[in-house]
């Protein structure tokens, strides 16, 4: 974890009914903590509008990081993406505005490969920041390994609708803002 970076980016997770996080999540949440305080970045962008109950992602992760001493003023809620692909596309929107073009990412290391990816693609040059896993059983290796094929299938996909959509916009809406 030795390079700087205009802002780290993590990753949304599963958050429980009680707006406590999943150790996964808290996992993400530490590493990004941890990086910040050390320098790695001024900022933070909290990544995930999916809801669990009343729990959103992006809240929860950025509630995390104040309590692990990360200022309130240096995290950035992007609150609308619900998949990988959507965390790339609208973070890539908020670090545009914010003028970061070095990132951090933020996830499990099991899907980072996918994330880099996604986020590549979206034009942002984005650097690994795995957090600490737990070593899986040969049952959940293999599933994660087929979900992440499949998955990343899906993203290239979307990214090529994506892309194709922005081509055939009239050059007025081009760069247009949305979230």
């Amino acid at each position: 974890m030795g390079q700087r970076a205009d802002a780290i980016v993590v990753l949304g997770c599963r958050v429980l009914p009680s707006g406590r996080l999943t150790t996964a999540a808290a996992r993400r949440a530490a590493t990004a903590a941890d990086a910040f305080l050390k320098g790695f970045a001024p900022h933070i962008v909290t990544s995930g509008g999916r809801r669990w109950g009343a729990q959103i992602e992006a809240e929860a992760l950025r509630q995390e990081l104040v309590r692990a001493g990360v200022p309130d003023e240096a995290v950035t809620r992007e609150l609308w993406s619900l998949t990988t692909h959507e965390n790339a596309i609208f973070s890539a929107s908020v670090l545009r505005r914010m003028e970061a073009q070095r990132v951090l990412v933020v996830t499990c290391a099991w899907h980072m490969n996918r994330a880099l990816q996604n986020f590549r693609a979206a034009g942002v040059d984005a650097l690994p920041l795995p957090s600490a896993g737990v070593r899986a059983g040969a049952l959940r290796t293999a599933y994660r390994s087929g979900h992440e094929i499949v998955c990343t299938w899906l993203d290239a996909r979307a990214m090529q609708r994506a892309h194709a959509l922005v081509r055939g916009m009239p050059a007025t809406t081009k760069g247009s803002s949305t979230p």
